[in-house]
C-alpha cells in the first residue's frame, strides 16, 4: 500500500512539474516571438525614416536651388519648412538609434530561443521518465536564473510587438509544423508519413 502511495505521489509531482514547465515554455515562446517582432518593427521604422530623410533632403535641395534662380518666395518658405522638418527628423534619429535597438531585440530573441529549446528538452526528459525529478528541478531553476539575466539585459518590448507575436503564434501558426512539413526536411529513414 505504501509503494502505491509513493507511486501516486511521484505521478502527481511529475504532473505538477510538467504543468509549471509548460507554463514557462509558453511564456518563453511568447517572449522570443515578441522580441523578434520588436526588431522587425524597429527595422521597418528605420527604413521609413531613412527614405523620408532622403526625400526631405531632395525637396530641401530642390527648393533652395529654385529659390536661388528665381524670386518665388513661396518656394523659399516651403524649402525652409521642409528643411526644418528634416532637421527635426535628423535630431530624433541622432538620439534614438533604431538599428542598435533592433539589434538588441534580435540578440534577446536569440538568447531566449536557446532557453526555449532547453525548456522543450526538459519537458521531453520529464515525459520519458528517465531522469529523477530533482535533476529536472535543478535544471528548471538554472533556466529560470538564465532567463532572468537575459530579461535584465534586454530592452522592453511593446504592446504592438506582442500583438504581432500573438497573431503569428495563434493565427499564422508560427512554430508549428505538420508531420508532412517535418518529413520534407528529414532523410527517408526518419520520416513518419508515407
Amino acid at each position: 500500500m505504501e509503494q502505491h502511495s509513493q507511486t501516486s505521489d511521484t505521478l502527481e509531482s511529475r504532473r505538477i512539474l510538467e504543468g509549471q514547465l509548460r507554463e514557462c515554455y509558453g511564456r518563453v515562446v511568447y517572449s522570443h516571438k515578441t522580441h523578434e517582432k520588436c526588431a522587425d518593427i524597429l527595422i521597418q521604422r528605420q527604413a521609413v525614416i531613412k527614405i523620408t530623410q532622403i526625400a526631405l533632403s531632395a525637396l530641401t535641395a530642390s527648393g533652395f536651388i529654385v529659390a536661388i534662380f528665381t524670386s518665388v518666395t513661396p518656394v523659399a518658405i516651403v524649402g525652409a519648412i521642409v528643411s526644418g522638418t528634416l532637421l527635426a527628423l535628423n535630431a530624433y534619429t541622432k538620439d534614438y538609434d533604431l538599428g542598435a535597438l533592433a539589434q538588441k531585440h534580435k540578440q534577446a530573441a536569440n538568447d531566449i530561443w536557446m532557453i526555449r529549446e532547453r525548456y522543450l528538452s526538459l519537458m521531453v526528459d520529464l515525459a520519458m521518465g528517465q531522469q529523477p525529478l530533482e535533476a529536472i528541478q535543478v535544471e528548471r531553476d538554472k533556466l529560470s536564473d538564465e532567463l532572468h539575466s537575459i530579461y535584465e539585459g534586454s530592452p522592453s518590448t511593446t504592446y504592438q510587438a506582442y500583438r504581432k507575436a500573438q497573431a503569428a503564434l495563434k493565427t499564422q501558426e508560427d512554430m508549428t509544423f505538420s508531420d508532412e512539413e517535418i518529413d520534407k526536411l528529414l532523410p527517408p529513414e526518419l520520416k513518419r508519413t508515407g
